[in-house]
């Protein structure tokens, strides 16, 4: 990564050689994990100055602590399909660091789900839950189980099997998973209930739980709205808002879902969503009729987003990816890990995009990235970005832990004040480190500083 690697190399050489030998033994010890290897690499570096700053952390080998997961659970899933047939699934938790409070992350169910992947995600998961400014540690999970195609009782099945031997590993203030691709409202139902079956307690344990028991309000919309409202404050920046603005989102699920729902109640207009399959473009935009659509075409069918333009003919369908290619003023990248390329950050820029707001984890590669730091893009990375979700998860841990519900317009509330916080955060980060407007420096600074002062405090445990 140039630009980081920049970070680097202005620093002591001392401190870049003792990166750079953190970095080979990761790649050593983890090979095959590419994912991880980026996300590591992308926080590393930027933490140059902090470490020629901080010696101590140095000392105390905070680095390659901080990279290395507390604990990793693999898990043997036997469950029975619809037609008596035994499938075997794997499944995971990696615990990665509980420094300032116990692990926090969500689960996947997806085909591509393997052990180098969820220690991304618990890595970064660090991060982001440190900058929430929420006592809460990172971890991640799941399974290489696929939701799609299956039955309620297929699924509720697996679920099941797949929490009867979780439940072992985690507790109210041991370790408390969430949702992610692949597990919604249905899963984290028939999860919670096999816990409390098993545990013969009614803790809380999962969120995203539903309202009626235990759930908090706003919390599927939390990551979304959150992608958003960081999104707003970096327009801020510039003294402007998303009135008017074109906006592309990619995916069609969850996060896409509330970011596009957002977007509208702003006053922009989002033209586009994908899924696996390919895109759609809307040039009159994806208002509330249209969006409404979309969540019954996704939440309650789960059908393909190109179903949407036999109901809304105006709309042009493409396969496969593309989507980056639209004129926009601001994309939000709500699909998955990698997902925008060098290529894509070039042609957005042509086309007038100067905003991008992560509302997936890793969506944007290396290459672009340094395209939009190079281009001074306003640019939210996913730890930042994307925190609204676990945030509004840490607010319904409160409202378990003290037997109350709070309103809407209550929680909406905290998440917009962790949000704006994080912003204000992670900008006044990167003016101390001289790097001002570059927010992944900032972020991963900020969220490593909090992490890093309780692992020093806590000894070398």
């Amino acid at each position: 990564m140039s630009n980081l690697s920049g970070v680097a190399e202005k620093t002591n050489p001392q401190v870049t050689e003792y990166i750079s030998k953190v970095m080979d033994r990761l790649r050593a010890k983890n090979q095959g994990e590419n994912e991880f290897h980026q996300a590591a690499e992308e926080v590393l570096l930027s933490l140059a100055p902090v470490m020629e700053r901080h010696p101590e952390f140095v000392k105390a080998g905070l680095l390659e602590r901080i990279t290395e997961p507390e604990r990793i659970t693999m898990l043997r899933v036997p469950w029975t399909d619809d037609k008596g047939n035994v499938q075997v699934n794997k499944g995971f938790r990696v615990e990665f660091n509980s420094a300032i409070g116990p692990y926090k992350g969500g689960l996947r169910f997806h085909p591509s789900v393997n052990l180098g992947i969820l220690k991304f995600l618990g890595f970064e998961q660090i991060f982001k839950n440190a900058l929430t400014t929420l006592p809460m540690g990172g971890g991640k999970g799941g399974s290489d189980f696929d939701p799609k195609g299956k039955s309620d009782n297929e699924v509720m099945r697996f679920c099941q099997a797949f929490m009867g031997e979780l439940y072992r590993h985690i507790g109210p203030n041991t370790d408390i998973p969430a949702g992610d691709i692949g597990v919604g409202g249905r899963e984290i139902g028939f999860m919670f209930g096999q816990y409390k079956k098993l545990k013969g307690s009614f803790d809380s344990v999962l969120t995203g739980k539903g309202l009626t028991w235990g759930g908090s309000l706003i919390r599927p919309e939390a990551t979304g709205y959150g992608c958003v409202y960081f999104a707003d404050e970096m327009l801020k920046t510039r003294n402007d808002s998303f009135k008017g603005k074109r906006v592309a989102i990619s995916g069609s699920g969850n996060v896409a879902q509330y970011a596009l729902q957002k977007v509208n109640q702003l006053g922009g207009k989002v033209i586009t969503l994908t899924d696996s399959s390919g895109y759609i473009v809307d040039e009159d935009g994806i208002n509330e009729e249209k969006w409404a659509y979309v969540m019954d075409l996704k939440n309650v069918r789960r059908g393909r987003i190109k179903e949407y333009v036999t109901k809304f003919p105006k709309a042009k369908y493409f396969e496969g990816t593309g989507v980056w290619n639209v004129k926009v003023d601001v994309a939000l990248p709500c699909a998955t890990q990698n997902e925008l390329n060098g290529d894509d950050a070039k042609a957005l820029i042509k086309n007038g995009c100067f905003c991008v707001s992560e509302g997936a984890n890793m969506p944007s590669t290396a290459e672009a990235i340094d395209v939009f730091i190079e281009n001074k893009i306003l640019y939210g990375p996913g730890k930042a970005a994307n925190a609204g979700g676990v945030a509004v998860s840490g607010l319904e841990m409160s409202q378990n832990a003290i037997r109350m519900s709070w309103s809407r317009e209550e929680v909406d509330g905290h998440l917009q004040r962790i949000m704006k916080t994080i912003h204000k955060d992670a900008l006044e980060t990167s003016k101390e480190y001289n790097k001002e407007g570059n927010y992944i420096i900032g972020a991963n600074i900020t969220g490593f500083l909090k992490v890093a002062d309780a692992m020093m405090a806590q000894g070398v445990v």
